[in-house]
This record gives structure tokens, sequence and C-alpha cells, in this order.
């Protein structure tokens, strides 16, 4: 699946709308619209002339720095149909952007039941015989029938819209106060007063006619241009018009009839019915507007596969301007529930919520973008990253202050969609800023590490040298049983050169990585090929990291073969040299690589060194979940019986010290060799760990006499400290004698 495809984008080059027809005039016309007309003297009368001022500015505001966003993304990119969800998805990726890309339809879908539930309130406060809601219905079938034959003949017909805005607007100034006789006889209700937050979650959605514009980003001839001009000068003109008119409804009417009375302008204007042909153009238009945008940006959630398979058709366009016909039908028949079950007070509100989660992650795409300095990002239209960032928390601040349980059910809503579409997979050709995001997290945690090692937060970072992984499985298992999720496991396969080409060792390191997500296994994978293998390996050990983040524990098999003997011990003789802790697993020879899961024996020679580290991975191990029943045993040999009860408090005491659920196994060796103890005492073990001795001249002598001596031993690890860390002290906390 990749980005939206406009099979008629040079047509539409030639034939699209321009400035003023696409963007500023549905814009003006949806911001001067039913809520000026029918709420803002309620508005006035709840909160006053300075209230209102605030209110206005407060919402403009998050407006115009939200528009700041929008035109940043779109000088930077072609924004196709679907408006902000295609400005959203395109930044943040497919995920992020369906979420609030339903989000958004949602909205512009309820936007159009909130100018035709206006536009029937209108018209029954002339007309009070007729029925509302029945009014409201009719009204939204014949929006839709507009909206379905051409976005370019509605526009035009918003031309003769925003003259009658205009001339009712002219009479309102010129007009005077109210006559209080007609206020008596129209104020009919008790006065009721409600809260700032209320007022302004009902105001909001006068402010919100920026994506009246945006929506219609597919039939613009040139949308970079045109989004930004349009939607600045759209949040401009209506600003000043909404700055002066509380100054006009303060000063001519009182609070009661401000509040009680829809139609107060009609009662102040110069020509009072020029209000009615204002109300009734603006909910019209607005209504047109929303009607046009909503079934766009359904129509590109369903092109980008967004939607479930049932409503796949709401993506068909029908013409060469691709009208999308099928998502106005079905938009038509989620507004009339609407209209039918809601009035104009509840479903501002929820429009509020809407809005004000879409602007704030527009805000959050065009201020991470900006941020993070993509070379990708490069908008002629230049915001600093602080703005967006306003505005987002802007967004917000207010929408908890109108509701806190409305601002975390919206957001679980979002939350709910995007992990649905996480669970589904998607794929797309244009990404997200996502890996650009993590990347600056990496980068900033990498720089801020140093080569002192920080014993307190020491964990195992291991790279497991596993040659084939399918066949050498255990490896991987093991090394992800003491990661546990929390360390980074990396897996390297070191081949022979000569024997793949470079697609096929792609091909290898892909189907590894595939390999090891089926089994539940995160990690990195890396290939690469040497004329030496063990020389290959000491390389990559060497050069493998990425500053002073190094694997610090190297995981391999053992070395069966006598030739290979020599060079397997060299090789781990360099790894100690490199300050790498070696874990050599000799695997078992019958039955299942880790037995039952139930007993893990550390053969103890004290926290020093070998000790501390295998201490370690055996409290790490036994906190994993597939090794939670296991039981550690401290094996430790002393000379004779009489020897048995101090080691035994002193085993314990360390224990204690060190926090460490175990047993102690003190064993008395009365005469016994080590190797008759060992297999004795450990035969029935489901892992075992055994220290190596530090690697010198002799070596490989020392090694063959301890493969001999495992052999016939449950699955063993060998394990060696090499880095120079107080594993004591890794253990013991705020303590100077760990390492004694």
């Amino acid at each position: 699946m990749g980005a939206l495809i406009n099979k008629n984008s040079s047509k539409q080059k030639i034939n699209g709308l321009g400035t003023f027809g696409g963007v500023f005039t549905p814009s003006i016309l949806t911001i001067l619209g039913v809520i000026m007309y029918l709420r803002f003297g309620w508005v006035v009368g709840n909160v006053g002339l300075v209230g209102t001022l605030l209110i206005v500015t407060m919402a403009t505001a998050i407006t115009f720095l939200t528009s700041l966003s929008i035109a940043s993304i779109a000088t930077d990119q072609k924004v196709k149909t679907g408006g902000a969800y295609y400005m959203i998805s395109r930044s943040l990726g497919i995920e992020s952007g369906g979420a609030i890309g339903i989000s958004l339809y949602f909205a512009q879908a309820l936007s159009v039941a909130l100018y035709t539930v206006g536009f029937a309130e209108s018209i029954v406060q002339v007309f009070p015989d007729l029925n509302e809601k029945l009014l409201g219905i009719v009204t939204t079938i014949a929006v839709a029938g507009i909206a379905l034959g051409s976005a370019k003949a509605a526009i035009k017909a918003q031309y003769v819209i925003m003259v009658g805005i205009a001339i009712s607007l002219v009479c309102l100034v010129l007009g005077g106060p109210a006559e209080t006789t007609e206020i008596e006889v129209t104020v009919k209700e008790p006065f009721k007063s409600v809260g700032f937050w209320t007022v302004f979650a009902v105001f909001f959605p006068a402010v919100t006619g920026i994506m009246a514009g945006v929506n219609m980003s597919g039939d613009l001839k040139d949308p970079k241009t045109s989004i930004p001009k349009g939607t600045f000068l759209a949040i401009g003109v209506g600003f000043i018009i909404y700055m002066g008119l509380p100054i006009i409804l303060a000063n001519r009417a009182s609070t009661e009839a401000l509040i009680n009375d829809p139609l107060i302008m009609r009662k102040m204007s110069l020509w009072g019915d020029s209000i009615l042909v204002g109300v009734w153009g603006a909910t019209l238009s607005s209504a047109i507007g929303s009607m046009l945008g909503a079934p766009r940006v359904l129509q590109a959630l369903a092109k980008d596969n967004i939607l479930p398979n049932f409503l796949k058709w709401t993506g068909k366009g029908a013409g060469e301007d691709e009208t999308p016909r099928l998502g106005t039908i079905f938009t038509l028949a989620v507004v009339l529930i609407t209209v039918w079950v809601a009035d104009l007070n509840l479903i501002a509100p929820i429009l509020t919520m809407f809005f004000l989660t879409t602007y704030g992650v527009l805000n959050v795409a065009a201020g991470t973008e900006r941020f993070l300095g993509s070379p990708s990002f490069r908008p002629t239209f230049k915001v600093h990253w602080i703005f967006s960032l306003i505005g987002a928390v802007a967004c917000l601040a207010v929408m908890l202050l109108i509701n806190t349980p409305a601002t975390i059910t919206a957001l679980l809503f979002v939350a709910g969609i995007f992990v649905w579409l996480k669970k589904r997979e998607l794929n797309s050709s244009w990404g997200g800023i996502g890996r650009g995001v993590r990347m600056a997290i990496l980068r900033a945690n990498i720089m801020r590490l140093t080569e002192d090692l920080d014993t307190k937060n020491w964990r195992p970072n291991p790279i497991v040298l596993a040659g084939s992984p399918t066949k050498r499985w255990h490896l991987i298992e093991f090394a992800n049983t003491f990661t546990n999720k929390q360390g980074i496991l990396s897996v390297a396969s070191v081949l022979s050169e000569g024997s793949m080409n470079t697609e096929q060792i792609q091909s290898m390191k892909l189907h590894i990585q595939e390999f090891m997500l089926k089994k539940g296994v995160n990690g990195l994978v890396k290939v690469m090929q040497a004329k030496d293998r063990f020389e290959g390996a000491v390389n990559l050990v060497n050069a493998y990291g990425l500053g002073t983040l190094v694997p610090n524990t190297v995981i391999l098999g053992e070395s069966l073969s006598d030739e290979s003997r020599s060079n397997f011990c060299n090789m781990i003789h360099r790894f100690y040299d490199l300050q790498r802790n070696v874990l050599i697993v000799h695997k078992a020879k019958e039955g299942p690589t880790f037995g039952n899961r139930k007993r893990i024996d550390v053969w103890w020679g004290g926290l020093k060194g070998n000790g501390g580290l295998m201490m370690i991975l055996s409290y790490l191990m036994s906190n994993n979940i597939d090794w939670r029943q296991a039981k550690v045993h401290i094996k430790m040999v002393v000379g004779s019986d009489n020897a048995v009860p101090k080691a035994q408090d002193n085993l314990k005491g360390i224990l204690e010290e060190i926090r460490i659920q175990a047993k102690c196994d003190i064993i008395a060796a009365n005469g016994r060799s080590f190797d008759e103890i060992l297999q004795e005492s450990s035969k029935n073990a489901d892992l075992i760990f055994m220290g190596l001795a530090t690697p010198n001249e002799n070596f490989g002598e020392y090694y063959a006499s301890v493969q001999n001596r495992i052999k016939d031993l449950p699955t063993t690890v060998l394990a060696l400290a090499a880095q120079e860390v107080a594993f004591g002290k890794v253990l013991v906390k705020n303590s100077d004698e760990a390492e004694s």
C-alpha cells in the first residue's frame, strides 16, 4: 500500500479551486456560522464582555498556533485528499494518522449536524409551529444532495451566502438597542448562568472553520500556497469580527435577554430579517462545507486501508474529480442519527473535544518534525517547534479544564483506534517520524554515556555467536532468559568468505530476525563474512557497538573438534583481553537442553570475578517467567565435615547481604576428588554454572580437561568474568567490602 494516488492530478492542477474560493470562503463561512448567530449572545450573557473577549482570544490563539503548524506541514508536502488526516498520517505514520483521521471524520460529520440543527432551531424561532427534528432531517438531506453535485457549484453558492452574511453584519452594526417590550415577550425561561469553561466548550466550534479549507485540499489548484494564505486570512477576519460583536451585544441588551433569546441579534439590527438571511445562509453554507469535507476524509481513510473491510466502498470516487458520493451517503446516515438524538448545546462540546484532539496532534506532528530537523522535512513556511509545542499543550490543557472525564474518554478513544491499527500491522510507503523520534532519544542517551562503568546499573548486554540460529537456538534462548527484555541482545553469525553474496547475506539476516520474532525474542542481528571465522568473530566483537554501548558478554557453544580447539581457545583468550565476559554453553547429551527449569547449580568460588558474575546471571534467570519455579543451589566444597558449619554460616551471611534467595549446599570432600563430587552433586540439576580459569599459555590443555570433566553433566555454562566490574558491588549495596 502506498500514498494516495490522484489519477487526475494534472487536470486538478489546471481546474482546481483557488485560495479565495477553495480555502478562505469555506473557512470564513464556517467561522461566521451558527455559533455566532445563535449562541454568541448566550456567551456574552453568561461570562460578560471581558470574559467573552478572553474566550475569543484564547480560542483564536489555539486555532492560530494550529494554523501555523498546518502551514508548516502543508508547505512541506503535497497535501492531497483527506486534509488534516493526510498531513498527520504522512508525518506521524499510518497508525497515528488513522487514529486521528477517524476522530476528525466524526468531528466533520457532527459539524454537519451542528449546522443543520442550528438552521432548524432558527427557523422554529420564527415559525414556532414547525417540527424542529423533522426540519433538521429535511435540511440534512438537502445539504447532502447539494454536496453530491459538485464541489465547485457548492463553492459558487457560498459566494452569494457570504454577501448575505456581510449585509447582516452591517445591519447589526447600524442598528440599536433591542426594544424592552419585545425582549419581555421573547424571554420566557428563567435566568440560567453557566461556568466559563462550559461556555468556552460551546463557543470553540465557531473558530474551527480552518478545517473547512484544509479538508478541500484534494480539490485545490495549489494546496501548498492556498492552505496557509486562505487559513490565515480567515482567522484574521474572524477574530476582528468576534472581538467587535461582543461590544455591540453587551451594550444593546440585558444579560437575561442575551442568555435566553437565541435570535437577540435580530431585535437590535437595522433590518432584523437580515440576521435571518445571515444565520440561514451561514448554517447552510457551513453544513455544505462540512458535508463536502467529511466524506473526503472518509475517502482518504478508505483508500489507505484504515477502515474495516466492510467500509472500503466509501473510498470509491465518481467522475473526473473523484467525488466521494458513496462516502457522502454514509456520512448522511451518521448525521441523520445525530440530528435525531441531539441538540445544539449537546453537539457543540463533543465537537470541541474532537477538534481539540485533532489540533493537538497536528501541533505535535509539526513540532516533532521541526525539532528533529529531519532532512526530509523542508517546509517553505518555517515555524519554530516551540510554537507547535505551546499549541499542543494549550489544546490538552483546555480539554482538561472543560471536562476532564470527557478528555480522558477522547484520548482513550484515539488510543484504542491506534492500538487496533497497530495490531493490523498496516504497511505504508511514506513511513512516519517514529524512527526519527527514537533516533533522537537514542542519540541523546548514547552521548550521555561515559566510559566510566556504573556498577550499580550494570546488566549483561550479550552478543550470541550463534552460527546458524535455527540449529543453535538454545544459545539465544539462554541469553534471552537473563536479558529479559531489559539488556540489549545481539545475535551474530560469521560466515566463510565467499560463501554468500550481499543479497543472500541480507536475506539471511531478515530470516533470522523473523525467526526470532516468531519465537518472541527481541534482538539485533549481524551477519558478516571472514576468511577465518575465529578471527572474524574476534574482529566482530571488538568493532560491534556504538560509542560506549557495546556487548559486554559473549555467548557461544563449545568447540568439540580437537583440530579447532587451539583456535577456539585463542579466541576466548582474545575476548578476555578485550574485557568481554565469556559464557560457553555445553549442551546436555540427553533430554531437553534446560531440563525442567527447576534447579540451577552455581559452583561457588567467592564474590570475586566469576562467582559474582554467575550469581548475577542465576538471579536474573530465576526472575524469568520460564524459570520462575527454579531454585538456585550454591555449591561449595570444604575439606572435611568439621569445616561445614562455619562455611554454611559464612555463605548464608553473604546471601543475606546480597539479598538473593538460594539454598546453601556445603559439601565435605573427605578425600574425594572435585570431579567425583561434581558428578554426584549436580547430576540432577537443570543448569550448572562453573567458573573458568584466567586464560594463559596453557589454556588449551586446561580447557580440554574441563570439557572432559563436564561431558556427562546436564547443560553447563562455563563463565569467565573479564570486565573490570566489581560484580560483588553489583550484588552488595553500599558496601566497600564486597570484593573481600
